[in-house]
């Protein structure tokens, strides 16, 4: 076991784990955060994405080791009031079915954003490819996107 003082979501937190466990267990197991879900375990399927110094990031492979210094946002830490433009255009276009995957996906959207405000259709594309919708939302995923980017606040 090692200790490790975490930012997340604009607090600190100490916990003492062993330094390979993944901050996906970090998050849901010491810190009750469940927003973040499991999904496939190995990175593929996005279920679990959290920003890293604001960039998107599968937590089920990364280390706690690897991001004991950086700030890390999760679902819950995106908007205090659920307000963040991507969350209000996954409610007007009602994306979730199942919503298993909804947490990764808003987290994927909104680091794309902030990086690219205004991005193309093949943009959001490449960029969520990587996280899988058991439902089939991406019409409405990548509608909800187009929204939020032509919002004032985003």
């Amino acid at each position: 076991m090692a200790s490790f003082t975490l930012h997340v979501n604009g607090k600190t937190h100490q916990v003492d784990v062993d330094p390979s466990t993944p901050i996906l267990w970090v998050l849901r197991d010491h810190l009750n955060l469940v927003g973040t879900k499991y999904g496939c375990g190995i990175a593929q399927c996005g279920a679990c994405t959290i920003h890293v110094e604001g960039s998107a990031v599968r937590s089920c492979q990364l280390p706690v080791s690897a991001v004991s210094s950086q700030k890390i946002t999760t679902i819950e830490g995106l908007s205090e009031q659920a307000d963040h433009p991507v969350q209000k255009a996954w409610l007007e276009h009602d994306v979730p079915q199942c919503g298993y995957c909804q947490a990764g996906q808003i987290m994927s959207a909104a680091s794309l954003l902030n990086n690219n405000p205004n991005p193309t259709d093949q943009e959001i594309e490449d960029t969520m490819s990587g996280n899988i919708c058991r439902c089939g939302t991406y019409v409405r995923i990548k509608a909800a996107i187009k929204s939020a980017s032509n919002s004032q606040e985003a």
